[in-house]
This record gives structure tokens, sequence and C-alpha cells, in this order.
């Protein structure tokens, strides 16, 4: 081979690998999406501030699975306040959380991070949010009682959400964390799994029609499991 042909060749190779390695070095350290403010978020908390506070609140605080619900008519109780927006990460519920605690609620049932999985936010960052959270609550309102249930587990054999599926591991990390934050503050951990999950440990078909969403049977097992684990009537 020509000596000059050898060189350029050797040249342009170390260029490619040194590129190849600086674009993986910037996909790891890339600053993950954590932008909530949507107008469908504005919406929704100018919406929450605008009601008005009321005695012996329990709230359903998260995304769009909490969102969805119609908790009120589920547990037959108007105290049960709906307070998930869809699409929203735990860095949304830590920045409209003071409207959720103005009302001293009874209960707080926290329900975030499967959104935030999707946005490879990392798991240490969501459990520092969680920590974030569960201060402020008891801060703030210091006699609510803050459930922390278990990250759903989703279903990879559906074809929608792809960004939410594949995170396993992810989950039952933030599911652990959750565990042990919830015995360090005396506050109950709802593990949801057993309730929800089918027997390879995804989000049981007949609960879900997206992979990752509840349909109507999935918010009436979710309603089973509280009542069946005493933290509701």
């Amino acid at each position: 081979m020509n000596l000059s042909l050898y060189a350029w060749l050797t040249r342009s190779l170390a260029t490619f690998l040194f590129l190849l390695a600086a674009t993986f070095a910037f996909a790891q350290t890339a600053t993950p999406d954590t932008t909530f403010r949507s107008t469908f978020y504005e919406q929704k908390r100018t919406l929450f501030e605008s009601l008005p506070n009321t005695k012996k609140e329990i709230i359903f605080l998260g995304n769009s699975i909490s969102d969805f619900g119609e908790w009120a008519e589920l547990f037959d109780d108007p105290h049960v306040k709906n307070r998930g927006i869809s699409g929203d990460l735990s860095f949304g519920v830590l920045a409209r959380l003071g409207e959720v605690t103005a009302s001293k609620p009874a209960k707080i049932f926290l329900l975030i991070g499967i959104n935030d999985l999707a946005r490879e936010i990392p798991d240490e960052r969501i459990i520092r949010n969680y920590r974030l959270i569960v201060q402020q609550i008891r801060r703030e309102s210091p006699r609510t009682r803050i459930y922390l249930q278990s990250v759903f587990p989703t279903n990879d054999t559906f074809p929608q959400f792809k960004r939410h599926q594949g995170k396993d591991a992810h989950i039952k990390a933030l599911n652990d964390a959750l565990r042990q934050l919830a015995a360090e503050n005396g506050q109950p951990y709802v593990d949801l799994h057993a309730y929800l999950a089918d027997s390879a440990g995804k989000l049981d078909a007949r609960y879900t029609n997206d992979g990752l969403h509840l349909v109507g049977a999935g918010y009436i097992q979710w309603v089973k499991a509280l009542r069946e684990l005493g933290h509701m009537k």
C-alpha cells in the first residue's frame, strides 16, 4: 500500500474514532429534558389554584394515571380530590405542591416518575425530587399522611409509548428507594405491583389498552388494592 494512502487512512480512522467517542460521551452527559410547563399543565395548575380548599381532603397527586381517575366517584367520597396532570414530572409536582398543601389535606396519594424515566432523567434525580416533595409536605402540612405509591409496571407488548417501555430495572430501583424513603419518614409505602402486574411482571393486559395507562378495570383494581391494604375505606 502507498505510504501516503496508509497515513491518510490512519488519520481518518483516528478522527472517526475520536468523533465517535465524543458523540458517545455527549450522549452520556447530555442534560435530560426536565421541562414541564406545557399549556395543559398551566391550564390544570391554574384551575386547581382557583378551586376552594375544603377540610379533610384526600388528594391523588401525579401524572396522567392519576389525572384520568374519577376518584370521588370511585370511592363514593366527595373529600377525594384529583390533582393529577397528564404528562407531569416529579419536577412539575414539586413546582405546584403549595396548592396541594394549602388545604392541609388528610391524605396525599403520590404517584409520579414514569414520565421522568421516559425523559431519561436519572433515578437519583427523581428520588431527590421525591425527598423534596415529602419534606415540603411535612413542613407545610405536618398532619398529612403521605402514601408513596409504587411506580406501575408497563407492558411492552403494546405498540404505544415506546419511550416509557424497557424501564423495568429503573422502576424497580425507584420503588426500592421509595420503600426506604417511606420507612425513613414513617409514612406508608403502597406496593401495587401484586395487584396490577401479570405473571411476567408486566402491567396486566386486562388493566390497560396501551401498555401505560389504565382502563376502567385497572382503576377498580387500584381502588380494591387501597381498600384491602387498609389505606382507604
